[in-house]
């Protein structure tokens, strides 16, 4: 059983009249669409919701002849429906479900003898329909190839390659000020204060993967409930972002310093509308972000800030921490993207699903960068309006770049680390998005990213003979010893 995605074009009564187009799911084997809208006959919609038209007898006579009906999904099969339809001279049957719409469950022998086309709808959309459009309603099928290429990838593609190139330079700018530090006893007071990095260990590593995974399971299990703590996990945690990236660039204007005493400390007043801001963005986010049309801009400023705080906090100590997290964390996409297919009852990947939201779920997770789609097709009316990338696929490269420009910093390397990395991440992006045109299916973006970075970084200290001390890290301590 095979399901393939379709538009019903619906045209309202008005002159001139609206129109809107609607996602519908078909089967390709049963039902033939016309790939465009030339030549294309409308047919007048019959509104049958309230009733599943699995008898002949629950339509009057003469009411569905050569029009376009909609009835509920029911405890029939869409065969008996399209069958029923089709003997009372309908000419197009449209099935509507509350739920998420699925693929036909009968066999294709058995739709031999039918030739109106079949296709489910949302419940939903029908419902607009009648609020958008009125009761007098033309509708007509169709199913638009796919784009090989949507130009938001680009988009996506500078998104991230910006974030990592910029983190990793961020944490450069940390490490250079720590060495100074170290150097200078005067600053090392106020730098400890300032310091807020965490070091990975190779033990830590596999226990953040280990929650992970554990987590991941979780969601796929307890959605419904789990993804409004993430929710507001992400609303806190992105606020603080921002306000530690736009604080770092206020630190450098030399202007609006004055002061105010509150709670024994002096804080500047600039840094308190600056909070006051970064929460007002954060809540503006979580009141509407189900807006499609601006709330993506908001939600992708806060996951920028997101990642760049967490690639310049979250230190790697060596390029063995690092190879273990990202090795760890590509056979941990690569198996929760291609191999629990085989394990779950729908045959559907936990990774894809938890993205999706299982069982239909309107609230999605607020852990992508997305973009609307730019080419127009019946993905982008259906589950996919989005061209996505994860903030695992910013953050954990991203690790392996900003490890490479500490290391640049602390040997005095002419960043040729940190440039190689990035090129090389900039890279997997777009071997990522070359074997997503050709496959038409999503992509574990790690399973191309890691072997891009590790690879070069490895390459870079094997040619400049100093990889055993990238391997095993700098002797340099940021815990000093006063």
């Amino acid at each position: 059983v095979s399901a393939d995605e379709g538009i019903l074009r619906a045209s309202g009564s008005g002159v001139p009249p609206a129109i809107k187009d609607y996602c519908t799911i078909y089967n390709s084997s049963w039902t033939i669409l016309p790939k465009s809208l030339d030549n294309a006959t409308f047919r007048t919609l019959e509104n049958l919701t309230s009733t599943v038209l699995c008898s002949p007898s629950d339509v009057p006579p003469g009411t569905i002849k050569d029009k376009a009906v909609v009835v509920m999904k029911g405890n029939c099969t869409s065969l008996e429906k399209a069958r029923i339809a089709q003997s009372l001279g309908a000419k197009m049957l449209l099935i509507a479900s509350k739920t998420r719409l699925s693929p036909f469950s009968d066999n294709k022998t058995d739709f031999e003898d039918v030739t109106l086309p079949v296709a489910f709808i949302r419940y939903s959309d029908i419902v607009d329909m009648q609020l958008t459009l009125g009761n007098e309603v033309n509708v007509t099928l169709y199913s638009p190839p796919l784009p090989e290429f949507d130009c938001s990838m680009v988009v996506i593609f500078f998104i991230a390659v910006f974030t990592v190139a910029l983190g990793g330079y961020w944490s450069g700018v940390a490490e250079f000020e720590n060495l100074k530090a170290v150097a200078s006893p005067e600053m090392r007071e106020t730098r400890r204060k300032k310091e807020e990095n965490v070091t990975f260990t190779p033990i830590t590593v596999i226990l953040f993967v280990v929650i992970c995974c554990v987590m991941l399971v979780l969601l796929y299990f307890f959605y419904k409930w789990l993804v409004y703590v993430i929710i507001s996990v992400f609303c806190l945690a992105s606020a603080m972002s921002l306000y530690n990236c736009l604080a770092a660039l206020i630190g450098e204007i030399p202007f609006g310093q004055c002061r105010i005493a509150c709670c024994k400390k002096n804080i500047e007043v600039r840094l308190i509308f600056l909070a006051a801001f970064c929460i007002a963005a954060a809540v503006v986010w979580a009141v509407f972000r189900n807006e499609d049309r601006w709330a993506w801009i908001l939600q992708d400023i806060l996951g920028v800030a997101f990642c760049l705080n967490f690639i310049k906090t979250l230190k790697m100590p060596n390029f063995k921490s690092c190879v273990i997290l990202l090795g760890l964390l590509l056979l941990y996409d690569v198996f929760f993207v291609f191999i629990t297919p085989f394990i779950t009852k729908n045959g559907a990947s936990i990774m894809v699903e938890v993205a999706a939201g299982p069982f239909g779920n309107s609230e999605k997770l607020p852990v992508v960068i997305r973009v609307p789609r730019l080419e127009y097709s019946a993905s982008t009316l259906c589950d996919m309006p989005f061209s996505l990338l994860g903030f695992g696929d910013i953050i954990v490269p991203g690790l392996l770049v900003a490890y490479c420009r500490r290391f640049d910093v602390q040997t005095s390397s002419s960043s040729v680390y940190y440039i190689s990395c990035t090129t090389a991440y900039a890279i997997g992006m777009v071997l990522t998005f070359i074997v997503l045109a050709l496959t038409k299916m999503g992509q574990p973006a790690l399973l191309y990213l890691v072997p891009c970075t590790l690879i070069t970084s490895s390459l870079v200290a094997w040619r400049r003979k100093e990889m055993k001390k990238f391997w095993k890290g700098s002797n340099y301590q940021v815990g000093w010893r006063p």
